[in-house]
């Protein structure tokens, strides 16, 4: 009797813990959340640098932003580590906060592109860095006959080497060298020489030849009148005497 009691006890106990098991060995689904950039690119890894500067230059806040609070799409192109790790000692190191911010919007399209759009844009493609103008912010894309992509700066030239990230509002492109924009790694003209002010030259003295002849001209001239007035003062003077001698 106190075994039948005991045993159907003992069955529901038993359902009870695989039941328990079973609950704790399933993940509850993740939430659905919003974008995030750097969570995708944190998934993928060999992405830290480029994280570390997206979040630095709180440019990670305002792809979030507006990507999850606006219908525009985005593209951004994510050079790996080794792609930064290949850069110039001290490169990132020598840019100003304003220019680290430039070089990460240069990455960023403010627009949606597949890989097999990239065929037919219209170059150059504006970027969040400003003005695609030559000597600016320049980005130029070609494609070959395999669908590779490449990407030329004015400075360097990419190549897109995989898809991280797609959907209806993101594409995340890796790529294989940091994308350098031309007005902050160009070779900048050398500034115009300055215009040195004409300098003033000193008068020339004014020719004396003038004033001296004239001088001579007339200063001798009065000389040579009283010599030949003498001389005809003293002939007068011989022949009065020769006069009365005789």
């Amino acid at each position: 009797m106190k075994m039948s009691l005991i045993l159907p006890f003992f069955v529901l106990f038993t359902l009870f813990l695989l039941c328990t098991t079973t609950l704790a060995q399933t993940p509850a689904p993740a939430p659905a959340g919003p974008t995030n950039i750097t969570a995708v690119l944190e998934k993928a890894g060999q992405f830290t640098t480029l994280t570390r500067l997206l979040k630095a230059t709180q440019m990670a806040d305002q792809i979030n932003t507006q990507l999850n609070n606006s219908n525009q799409g985005l593209t951004i192109f994510a050079p790996t580590d080794n792609a930064f790790a290949s850069l110039k000692s001290g490169t990132l190191n020598s840019l100003s906060d304003q220019q680290k911010v430039q070089l990460v919007q240069f990455h960023v399209l403010p627009n949606l592109y597949s890989t097999s759009q990239f065929q037919t844009v219209s170059n150059p493609l504006r970027t969040q860095a400003g003005n695609s103008g030559n000597g600016e912010f320049p980005l130029n894309v070609t494609t070959s006959g395999n669908n590779q992509v490449n990407i030329s700066t004015g400075v360097n030239t990419a190549t897109v080497a995989n898809t991280i990230y797609t959907d209806s509002q993101l594409a995340v492109y890796q790529v294989d060298q940091v994308l350098l924009p031309l007005d902050i790694f160009g070779v900048q003209a050398p500034a115009p020489a300055p215009v040195t002010a004409a300098t003033d030259l000193p008068s020339k003295a004014p020719s004396k030849s003038s004033d001296t002849t004239d001088d001579t001209g007339t200063s001798g001239a009065m000389p040579l009148n009283h010599n030949v007035v003498a001389a005809i003062s003293l002939s007068f003077a011989l022949l009065a005497a020769i006069a009365l001698q005789l």
